[in-house]
C-alpha cells in the first residue's frame, strides 16, 4: 500500500525524532514533497547552539540507514537535512511558543481591517490557540484558520 505524503511525514517523523533527541536536535519539521520531477524528504533539525553543515551531514549519515530499514517510503527520493533558517516557518503551536518575542510577518488567506499581511513581535497563542502578535503597540488576534503563513522576520538592514 503506497502511502500519501502525509503518512510518509508521520512515519519519518516516529524515525527522526528520538533520533533527533539522541543526537542533541530538535526536529523542526519533516516535508515530502515533489520538486519537478522528483521527491524530496527534507528534515529541518534545530539546536540552542544553531546548526552547522556538520550537523546536517551527521543526521542525514545517522537517519540514511533507518530510513531505509523502515522504507516507509517506496519510490525514489532525495534526502536534505537543513537548519530551520533564521527566517523560518512557524506550523505547530511549540515553534509559536519557541519564538515568542520574535519579529514575526503574519499572511492571512483573507484581509482582515484591509490587509492580508501584518508585521509584529509575537506575544505567542491564546487560550482559543489564536495567534496574538503586537503590531506597533496594538495587540492582534488572528484565528489560527485564517493564517495562511506564519514566519519569523529578520531585519537585515538593521545590521548595517
Amino acid at each position: 500500500m503506497k502511502k500519501n505524503s502525509g503518512g510518509v511525514v508521520r512515519a519519518v517523523r516516529e524515525i527522526a525524532e528520538p533520533l533527533a533527541d539522541e543526537l542533541g536536535y530538535v526536529l523542526w519539521d519533516v516535508e515530502y514533497v515533489k520538486v519537478g520531477s522528483d521527491m524530496y524528504l527534507r528534515l529541518t533539525i534545530d539546536s540552542e547552539e544553531g546548526i552547522t553543515i556538520d550537523d546536517c551531514e551527521r543526521m542525514h549519515r545517522a537517519i540514511d540507514p533507518l530510513l531505509d530499514e523502515a522504507d516507509p517510503i517506496e519510490e525514489a527520493y532525495h534526502l536534505e537535512v537543513s537548519s530551520p533558517g533564521i527566517e523560518r516557518e512557524l506550523k505547530e503551536d511549540w515553534q509559536i511558543a519557541a519564538c515568542e518575542g520574535w519579529s514575526v510577518e503574519v499572511r492571512l488567506y483573507a484581509p482582515l481591517d484591509g490587509a492580508k499581511s501584518y508585521v509584529g513581535d509575537l506575544v505567542g497563542l491564546d487560550g482559543d490557540g489564536n495567534v496574538l502578535v503586537d503590531c506597533n503597540g496594538t495587540e492582534k488576534s488572528f484565528p489560527r484558520a485564517s493564517v495562511a503563513m506564519l514566519r519569523t522576520r529578520y531585519d537585515f538592514d538593521a545590521d548595517k
